[in-house]
Protein backbone atom coordinates (compact mmCIF):
# COMPACT_ATOMS: atom_id res chain seq x y z
CA UNK A 1 0.00 0.00 0.00
CA UNK A 2 1.39 3.40 -0.95
CA UNK A 3 1.73 5.80 1.94
CA UNK A 4 0.20 8.51 -0.25
CA UNK A 5 -3.11 6.66 -0.43
CA UNK A 6 -3.13 4.94 2.94
CA UNK A 7 -6.19 6.76 4.26
CA UNK A 8 -8.14 6.48 1.03
CA UNK A 9 -7.42 2.75 0.67
CA UNK A 10 -8.37 1.89 4.22
CA UNK A 11 -11.61 -0.12 3.92
CA UNK A 12 -12.86 -0.01 7.49
CA UNK A 13 -14.76 2.68 9.32
CA UNK A 14 -12.76 5.87 9.72
CA UNK A 15 -12.65 7.93 12.90
CA UNK A 16 -14.54 10.83 11.40
CA UNK A 17 -14.26 14.41 12.60
CA UNK A 18 -17.13 16.89 12.76
CA UNK A 19 -18.12 18.91 9.75
CA UNK A 20 -16.36 22.24 10.04
CA UNK A 21 -13.38 20.81 11.95
CA UNK A 22 -10.29 22.85 11.06
CA UNK A 23 -7.41 20.90 9.55
CA UNK A 24 -4.31 23.06 9.73
CA UNK A 25 -0.56 23.33 9.94
CA UNK A 26 1.55 25.76 11.91
CA UNK A 27 4.81 27.71 11.60
CA UNK A 28 6.54 30.65 13.32
CA UNK A 29 8.11 33.77 11.83
CA UNK A 30 11.72 33.43 12.98
CA UNK A 31 11.77 29.75 12.13
CA UNK A 32 10.77 30.12 8.48
CA UNK A 33 10.85 33.70 7.18
CA UNK A 34 14.56 34.45 6.88
CA UNK A 35 15.12 37.97 5.48
CA UNK A 36 16.17 39.16 8.91
CA UNK A 37 17.66 42.38 7.55
CA UNK A 38 15.10 43.13 4.84
CA UNK A 39 12.65 46.04 4.68
CA UNK A 40 13.49 47.68 7.99
CA UNK A 41 13.43 44.65 10.26
CA UNK A 42 15.70 45.00 13.28
CA UNK A 43 17.20 42.28 15.51
CA UNK A 44 15.05 40.26 17.87
CA UNK A 45 16.30 38.48 20.95
CA UNK A 46 16.57 35.33 18.86
CA UNK A 47 18.83 37.02 16.31
CA UNK A 48 21.10 38.03 19.18
CA UNK A 49 20.91 34.68 20.98
CA UNK A 50 21.49 32.52 17.89
CA UNK A 51 24.47 34.65 16.86
CA UNK A 52 26.10 34.08 20.26
CA UNK A 53 28.66 31.24 20.01
CA UNK A 54 27.48 28.07 21.70
CA UNK A 55 23.80 28.98 21.94
CA UNK A 56 22.49 27.19 18.82
CA UNK A 57 23.75 23.89 17.46
CA UNK A 58 26.36 24.32 14.72
CA UNK A 59 26.11 28.09 15.04
CA UNK A 60 22.87 28.02 13.05
CA UNK A 61 20.69 31.14 12.88
CA UNK A 62 17.38 32.11 11.34
CA UNK A 63 19.00 34.55 8.92
CA UNK A 64 17.80 32.57 5.91
CA UNK A 65 15.63 29.78 7.37
CA UNK A 66 13.28 28.58 4.60
CA UNK A 67 13.10 31.98 2.87
CA UNK A 68 9.34 32.05 3.37
CA UNK A 69 9.52 35.86 3.19
CA UNK A 70 10.29 35.49 -0.52
CA UNK A 71 8.56 32.15 -1.17
CA UNK A 72 5.25 32.67 0.62
CA UNK A 73 3.22 32.31 -2.61
CA UNK A 74 4.80 28.92 -3.28
CA UNK A 75 4.13 27.88 0.30
CA UNK A 76 0.48 28.96 0.22
CA UNK A 77 0.01 27.01 -3.02
CA UNK A 78 1.44 24.00 -1.21
CA UNK A 79 -1.07 24.50 1.64
CA UNK A 80 -3.91 24.67 -0.84
CA UNK A 81 -2.80 21.42 -2.47
CA UNK A 82 -2.71 19.79 0.96
CA UNK A 83 -6.30 20.92 1.47
CA UNK A 84 -5.63 22.90 4.66
CA UNK A 85 -8.62 24.77 5.98
CA UNK A 86 -6.46 26.96 8.24
CA UNK A 87 -2.85 28.10 8.52
CA UNK A 88 -1.33 29.24 11.81
CA UNK A 89 1.60 31.64 11.49
CA UNK A 90 3.20 34.36 13.56
CA UNK A 91 4.04 37.99 12.91
CA UNK A 92 7.58 39.17 13.53
CA UNK A 93 7.35 42.00 16.06
CA UNK A 94 10.67 43.64 14.99
CA UNK A 95 9.57 43.49 11.36
CA UNK A 96 6.37 45.43 12.13
CA UNK A 97 7.59 47.69 14.94
CA UNK A 98 11.40 47.68 14.74
CA UNK A 99 12.12 49.39 18.07
CA UNK A 100 9.23 47.78 19.93
CA UNK A 101 7.49 51.14 20.31
CA UNK A 102 6.08 53.87 18.12
CA UNK A 103 4.58 53.69 14.63
CA UNK A 104 4.46 50.62 12.44
CA UNK A 105 6.98 49.90 9.71
CA UNK A 106 4.88 50.01 6.50
CA UNK A 107 7.16 47.58 4.63
CA UNK A 108 6.94 45.03 7.42
CA UNK A 109 3.16 45.16 7.60
CA UNK A 110 2.97 44.96 3.80
CA UNK A 111 4.46 41.46 3.87
CA UNK A 112 1.67 40.21 6.11
CA UNK A 113 -0.86 42.03 3.94
CA UNK A 114 0.35 40.00 1.00
CA UNK A 115 0.38 36.76 2.99
CA UNK A 116 -3.18 37.04 4.34
CA UNK A 117 -4.46 38.07 0.92
CA UNK A 118 -2.79 35.03 -0.63
CA UNK A 119 -4.36 32.80 2.01
CA UNK A 120 -7.79 34.33 1.42
CA UNK A 121 -7.47 33.78 -2.33
CA UNK A 122 -6.68 30.11 -1.63
CA UNK A 123 -9.65 29.72 0.72
CA UNK A 124 -7.43 29.12 3.77
CA UNK A 125 -8.25 30.75 7.11
CA UNK A 126 -5.50 32.90 8.60
CA UNK A 127 -4.78 32.08 12.26
CA UNK A 128 -2.37 34.78 13.39
CA UNK A 129 -0.08 34.72 16.42
CA UNK A 130 1.27 38.09 17.50
CA UNK A 131 4.16 36.82 19.62
CA UNK A 132 6.14 33.67 18.98
CA UNK A 133 9.24 34.56 21.01
CA UNK A 134 10.88 37.24 18.81
CA UNK A 135 10.93 40.21 21.18
CA UNK A 136 12.64 43.28 19.67
CA UNK A 137 16.16 43.38 21.06
CA UNK A 138 15.72 47.03 21.98
CA UNK A 139 12.98 46.06 24.44
CA UNK A 140 15.14 43.32 25.95
CA UNK A 141 17.89 45.89 26.43
CA UNK A 142 15.39 47.87 28.52
CA UNK A 143 14.56 44.83 30.68
CA UNK A 144 12.55 42.57 28.37
CA UNK A 145 9.68 40.70 29.94
CA UNK A 146 10.99 41.49 33.43
CA UNK A 147 10.04 45.11 32.74
CA UNK A 148 6.34 45.82 33.22
CA UNK A 149 6.38 48.33 30.38
CA UNK A 150 6.96 45.52 27.88
CA UNK A 151 3.37 44.36 28.47
CA UNK A 152 2.12 47.80 27.46
CA UNK A 153 4.41 47.88 24.43
CA UNK A 154 2.96 44.52 23.37
CA UNK A 155 -0.59 45.89 23.56
CA UNK A 156 0.44 48.83 21.40
CA UNK A 157 1.96 46.47 18.84
CA UNK A 158 -1.18 44.28 18.89
CA UNK A 159 -3.31 47.29 18.02
CA UNK A 160 -1.05 48.23 15.10
CA UNK A 161 -1.34 44.78 13.53
CA UNK A 162 -5.08 44.53 14.18
CA UNK A 163 -5.70 47.92 12.59
CA UNK A 164 -4.04 46.70 9.40
CA UNK A 165 -5.11 43.06 9.13
CA UNK A 166 -8.20 42.79 11.32
CA UNK A 167 -10.72 42.30 8.54
CA UNK A 168 -8.92 39.29 7.02
CA UNK A 169 -7.77 37.14 9.96
CA UNK A 170 -10.02 34.37 11.26
CA UNK A 171 -8.43 33.93 14.71
CA UNK A 172 -6.06 36.22 16.61
CA UNK A 173 -3.66 34.79 19.17
CA UNK A 174 -1.77 37.00 21.61
CA UNK A 175 1.09 34.77 22.81
CA UNK A 176 2.53 31.41 21.91
CA UNK A 177 3.79 29.32 24.84
CA UNK A 178 4.54 31.97 27.47
CA UNK A 179 5.95 29.21 29.72
CA UNK A 180 8.80 28.79 27.24
CA UNK A 181 9.37 32.54 26.97
CA UNK A 182 9.54 32.90 30.75
CA UNK A 183 11.20 29.75 32.02
CA UNK A 184 13.43 28.69 29.11
CA UNK A 185 14.31 32.31 28.39
CA UNK A 186 14.83 33.66 31.92
CA UNK A 187 15.35 30.64 34.23
CA UNK A 188 17.25 27.89 32.38
CA UNK A 189 18.77 30.14 29.71
CA UNK A 190 18.18 27.53 27.01
CA UNK A 191 16.22 30.03 24.91
CA UNK A 192 16.59 33.72 24.18
CA UNK A 193 17.42 35.96 25.92
CA UNK A 194 19.45 33.34 27.79
CA UNK A 195 19.11 34.59 31.35
CA UNK A 196 19.36 32.28 34.38
CA UNK A 197 17.44 34.02 37.16
CA UNK A 198 14.45 32.10 38.58
CA UNK A 199 12.92 35.20 40.18
CA UNK A 200 13.17 37.01 36.84
CA UNK A 201 11.40 34.06 35.18
CA UNK A 202 8.41 34.36 37.52
CA UNK A 203 8.31 38.12 36.94
CA UNK A 204 8.47 37.55 33.18
CA UNK A 205 5.64 35.01 33.37
CA UNK A 206 3.40 37.58 35.02
CA UNK A 207 4.28 40.34 32.57
CA UNK A 208 3.70 37.99 29.64
CA UNK A 209 0.24 37.22 31.00
CA UNK A 210 -0.39 40.90 31.61
CA UNK A 211 0.69 41.58 28.03
CA UNK A 212 -1.80 38.93 26.92
CA UNK A 213 -4.64 40.60 28.82
CA UNK A 214 -3.77 44.11 27.63
CA UNK A 215 -3.34 42.70 24.15
CA UNK A 216 -6.83 41.20 24.25
CA UNK A 217 -8.18 44.64 25.20
CA UNK A 218 -6.32 46.27 22.31
CA UNK A 219 -7.56 43.64 19.87
CA UNK A 220 -11.18 44.02 21.00
CA UNK A 221 -10.89 47.78 20.45
CA UNK A 222 -9.64 47.35 16.87
CA UNK A 223 -11.16 44.15 15.46
CA UNK A 224 -14.60 43.70 13.93
CA UNK A 225 -17.10 42.60 16.57
CA UNK A 226 -17.11 38.86 17.13
CA UNK A 227 -13.60 38.19 15.81
CA UNK A 228 -12.20 35.29 17.89
CA UNK A 229 -9.24 36.03 20.17
CA UNK A 230 -7.14 33.31 21.77
CA UNK A 231 -4.07 32.38 23.79
CA UNK A 232 -1.82 29.40 23.05
CA UNK A 233 -0.23 27.44 25.91
CA UNK A 234 2.17 24.51 25.89
CA UNK A 235 0.52 22.12 28.32
CA UNK A 236 1.38 18.65 29.55
CA UNK A 237 -0.23 16.09 31.84
CA UNK A 238 2.12 15.71 34.80
CA UNK A 239 2.09 12.16 36.11
CA UNK A 240 3.63 10.93 39.39
CA UNK A 241 6.39 8.38 38.93
CA UNK A 242 4.98 6.20 41.73
CA UNK A 243 2.00 5.78 44.05
CA UNK A 244 3.47 7.61 47.06
CA UNK A 245 2.15 10.87 48.45
CA UNK A 246 5.53 12.51 47.96
CA UNK A 247 5.52 11.62 44.26
CA UNK A 248 2.00 13.04 43.97
CA UNK A 249 3.15 16.23 45.70
CA UNK A 250 6.08 16.53 43.28
CA UNK A 251 3.74 16.12 40.33
CA UNK A 252 1.42 18.80 41.66
CA UNK A 253 4.32 21.21 42.06
CA UNK A 254 5.44 20.75 38.45
CA UNK A 255 1.83 20.93 37.25
CA UNK A 256 1.56 24.24 39.07
CA UNK A 257 4.50 25.81 37.24
CA UNK A 258 3.85 24.25 33.85
CA UNK A 259 0.05 24.33 33.58
CA UNK A 260 -1.88 26.05 36.37
CA UNK A 261 0.38 29.12 36.54
CA UNK A 262 -1.03 30.06 33.14
CA UNK A 263 -4.46 28.44 33.05
CA UNK A 264 -5.68 29.73 36.40
CA UNK A 265 -5.08 33.48 35.98
CA UNK A 266 -6.48 33.46 32.44
CA UNK A 267 -9.55 31.33 33.11
CA UNK A 268 -10.08 31.82 36.88
CA UNK A 269 -8.56 35.28 37.51
CA UNK A 270 -6.20 34.03 40.22
CA UNK A 271 -2.78 32.51 40.64
CA UNK A 272 -2.59 29.07 42.28
CA UNK A 273 -2.04 29.56 46.01
CA UNK A 274 0.32 26.57 46.20
CA UNK A 275 2.57 27.98 43.47
CA UNK A 276 2.77 31.34 45.21
CA UNK A 277 3.58 29.46 48.39
CA UNK A 278 6.43 27.23 47.23
CA UNK A 279 8.02 30.05 45.17
CA UNK A 280 7.85 32.57 48.05
CA UNK A 281 11.51 31.95 48.88
CA UNK A 282 12.38 33.24 45.38
CA UNK A 283 10.04 36.22 45.07
CA UNK A 284 7.46 38.11 47.09
CA UNK A 285 5.24 38.44 44.00
CA UNK A 286 5.06 42.21 44.36
CA UNK A 287 5.11 42.42 40.56
CA UNK A 288 1.37 41.59 40.68
CA UNK A 289 -0.44 44.93 40.91
CA UNK A 290 -4.04 45.74 41.67
CA UNK A 291 -6.33 45.00 38.72
CA UNK A 292 -3.67 42.93 36.88
CA UNK A 293 -5.61 39.70 37.26
CA UNK A 294 -8.79 41.31 35.97
CA UNK A 295 -6.91 42.29 32.83
CA UNK A 296 -5.27 38.87 32.46
CA UNK A 297 -8.69 37.21 32.73
CA UNK A 298 -10.19 39.18 29.84
CA UNK A 299 -12.46 36.60 28.19
CA UNK A 300 -10.98 34.63 25.30
CA UNK A 301 -12.93 32.84 22.59
CA UNK A 302 -10.56 29.90 22.10
CA UNK A 303 -7.68 28.29 23.97
CA UNK A 304 -4.87 26.90 21.86
CA UNK A 305 -3.19 23.73 23.15
CA UNK A 306 0.34 22.79 22.09
CA UNK A 307 1.09 19.20 23.08
CA UNK A 308 4.21 17.15 22.56
CA UNK A 309 4.99 15.05 25.64
CA UNK A 310 3.66 14.10 29.07
CA UNK A 311 5.79 14.73 32.14
CA UNK A 312 6.74 12.01 34.61
CA UNK A 313 8.11 13.23 37.95
CA UNK A 314 8.72 12.04 41.46
CA UNK A 315 10.28 13.07 44.72
CA UNK A 316 14.04 12.87 45.07
CA UNK A 317 17.10 14.74 44.05
CA UNK A 318 18.65 14.28 40.64
CA UNK A 319 19.98 16.61 38.00
CA UNK A 320 18.31 19.95 38.68
CA UNK A 321 15.98 21.13 35.93
CA UNK A 322 16.55 24.88 35.98
CA UNK A 323 13.40 25.51 33.96
CA UNK A 324 11.39 24.63 37.08
CA UNK A 325 12.34 27.00 39.91
CA UNK A 326 11.89 25.81 43.50
CA UNK A 327 11.80 22.18 42.31
CA UNK A 328 15.29 21.10 43.30
CA UNK A 329 13.87 18.09 45.16
CA UNK A 330 11.83 16.91 42.17
CA UNK A 331 13.26 14.27 39.88
CA UNK A 332 12.22 14.24 36.22
CA UNK A 333 11.94 10.75 34.74
CA UNK A 334 11.96 9.63 31.13
CA UNK A 335 8.48 8.29 30.31
CA UNK A 336 8.47 4.82 28.75
CA UNK A 337 7.89 4.07 25.10
CA UNK A 338 9.33 4.96 21.69
CA UNK A 339 11.02 8.33 21.26
CA UNK A 340 11.42 10.90 18.50
CA UNK A 341 14.66 12.44 17.25
CA UNK A 342 14.28 14.99 20.05
CA UNK A 343 14.38 12.17 22.60
CA UNK A 344 10.74 12.90 23.44
CA UNK A 345 8.40 9.99 24.19
CA UNK A 346 5.52 9.30 21.85
CA UNK A 347 2.38 9.16 24.00
CA UNK A 348 -0.95 10.14 22.46
CA UNK A 349 -2.75 9.28 25.70
CA UNK A 350 -1.20 12.43 27.10
CA UNK A 351 -3.05 14.55 24.56
CA UNK A 352 -6.32 12.75 25.26
CA UNK A 353 -5.90 13.16 29.02
CA UNK A 354 -4.95 16.82 28.66
CA UNK A 355 -8.00 17.66 26.56
CA UNK A 356 -10.27 15.78 28.96
CA UNK A 357 -8.80 17.66 31.91
CA UNK A 358 -9.28 21.04 30.24
CA UNK A 359 -12.87 20.19 29.45
CA UNK A 360 -13.49 19.00 33.00
CA UNK A 361 -11.61 21.61 35.02
CA UNK A 362 -11.76 24.79 32.97
CA UNK A 363 -15.26 24.99 31.65
CA UNK A 364 -16.61 25.64 28.24
CA UNK A 365 -13.79 27.48 26.46
CA UNK A 366 -13.47 25.88 23.00
CA UNK A 367 -10.10 24.32 22.23
CA UNK A 368 -7.80 24.15 19.24
CA UNK A 369 -4.83 21.78 19.12
CA UNK A 370 -2.51 24.43 17.75
CA UNK A 371 0.73 22.40 17.66
CA UNK A 372 1.39 18.69 17.63
CA UNK A 373 4.11 16.90 15.76
CA UNK A 374 7.40 15.05 15.87
CA UNK A 375 10.97 15.35 14.63
CA UNK A 376 12.54 12.39 12.87
CA UNK A 377 15.75 11.97 10.89
CA UNK A 378 14.20 12.48 7.47
CA UNK A 379 16.29 12.13 4.33
CA UNK A 380 15.25 11.82 0.69
CA UNK A 381 15.50 8.22 -0.49
CA UNK A 382 16.97 7.04 -3.79
CA UNK A 383 13.49 7.32 -5.32
CA UNK A 384 13.40 11.02 -4.43
CA UNK A 385 10.66 10.52 -1.86
CA UNK A 386 10.93 11.25 1.87
CA UNK A 387 9.55 8.20 3.66
CA UNK A 388 8.54 8.97 7.25
CA UNK A 389 6.28 6.16 8.50
CA UNK A 390 7.00 7.09 12.14
CA UNK A 391 5.54 10.56 11.63
CA UNK A 392 2.46 9.12 9.93
CA UNK A 393 1.94 6.82 12.91
CA UNK A 394 2.45 9.78 15.25
CA UNK A 395 -0.09 11.98 13.47
CA UNK A 396 -2.64 9.19 13.21
CA UNK A 397 -2.42 8.24 16.88
CA UNK A 398 -2.64 11.83 18.09
CA UNK A 399 -5.56 12.62 15.83
CA UNK A 400 -7.23 9.49 17.22
CA UNK A 401 -6.63 10.91 20.71
CA UNK A 402 -8.35 14.14 19.67
CA UNK A 403 -11.23 12.08 18.30
CA UNK A 404 -11.50 10.24 21.62
CA UNK A 405 -11.74 13.57 23.49
CA UNK A 406 -14.41 14.76 21.06
CA UNK A 407 -16.37 11.57 21.65
CA UNK A 408 -16.26 12.36 25.39
CA UNK A 409 -17.82 15.76 24.78
CA UNK A 410 -14.73 18.01 24.77
CA UNK A 411 -15.19 20.98 22.41
CA UNK A 412 -12.15 20.69 20.12
CA UNK A 413 -12.51 22.79 17.00
CA UNK A 414 -9.38 21.92 15.02
CA UNK A 415 -5.90 20.38 14.76
CA UNK A 416 -2.71 22.01 13.46
CA UNK A 417 0.24 19.80 12.59
CA UNK A 418 3.65 21.09 13.62
CA UNK A 419 5.06 21.86 11.28
CA UNK A 420 4.22 22.63 7.70
CA UNK A 421 7.91 22.92 6.78
CA UNK A 422 11.21 21.76 8.17
CA UNK A 423 12.66 24.87 9.76
CA UNK A 424 15.07 26.48 12.22
CA UNK A 425 14.34 24.55 15.41
CA UNK A 426 15.50 27.20 17.86
CA UNK A 427 18.58 26.16 19.88
CA UNK A 428 18.67 22.85 17.97
CA UNK A 429 19.34 24.68 14.70
CA UNK A 430 18.48 22.93 11.46
CA UNK A 431 19.27 19.41 12.61
CA UNK A 432 15.78 18.57 13.90
CA UNK A 433 13.10 18.23 11.23
CA UNK A 434 9.46 18.56 12.29
CA UNK A 435 7.96 19.36 8.89
CA UNK A 436 5.56 17.31 6.83
CA UNK A 437 7.33 18.99 3.92
CA UNK A 438 11.08 18.49 3.59
CA UNK A 439 13.23 21.55 2.92
CA UNK A 440 16.65 21.30 1.30
CA UNK A 441 18.26 24.27 3.04
CA UNK A 442 20.91 24.62 0.33
CA UNK A 443 18.47 24.94 -2.57
CA UNK A 444 15.27 25.74 -0.61
CA UNK A 445 13.50 23.03 -2.58
CA UNK A 446 10.29 21.78 -0.91
CA UNK A 447 9.53 18.04 -1.14
CA UNK A 448 6.40 16.47 0.26
CA UNK A 449 7.14 13.75 2.78
CA UNK A 450 4.89 10.70 2.84
CA UNK A 451 3.25 12.24 5.91
CA UNK A 452 2.13 15.22 3.83
CA UNK A 453 0.38 12.90 1.37
CA UNK A 454 -1.15 11.03 4.30
CA UNK A 455 -2.36 14.26 5.91
CA UNK A 456 -3.82 15.44 2.60
CA UNK A 457 -5.79 12.20 2.34
CA UNK A 458 -6.97 12.42 5.95
CA UNK A 459 -8.24 15.95 5.31
CA UNK A 460 -10.02 14.88 2.16
CA UNK A 461 -11.58 11.90 3.94
CA UNK A 462 -12.49 13.92 7.03
CA UNK A 463 -11.04 11.24 9.29
CA UNK A 464 -8.29 8.79 10.09
CA UNK A 465 -8.10 5.01 10.41
CA UNK A 466 -8.38 3.66 13.96
CA UNK A 467 -5.29 2.08 15.48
Amino acid sequence: MSMSTQVQEYRGELLRFPTGFWWGAATAAYQIEGATKEDGRTPSIWDTFAATPGKAVAGDTGDHATEHYFRYSEDVALMAELGLSAYRFSVSWPRVQPTGRGPANPAGLAFYDRLVDELAAAGIRAVLTLYHWDLPQELEDAGGWTDRDTAHRFAEYAGLVADRLGDRVSVWTTLNEPWCSAFLGYASGDHAPGRTDPAAALTAAHHLLLGHGLGVQALRASLPAGTPVSLVLNLSPVRPAGPSDVDAAAARRVDGLLNRLFLDPVLRARYPADVRGFTARLTDWRFVHDHDLAAIAEPIDLLGVNYYVPSLVGAGRGQVNRAFPACEDVRFHQPPGPITAMGWPVDPTGLRDLLLRLGRDYGDVPLLVTENGAAYDDRPAVDGRVHDPERIAYLRSHLAAVHEALACGVDVRGYFAWSLLDNFEWAFGYGKRFGIVHVDYRTQRRTWKDSAYWYRDAIAAGGVPPG
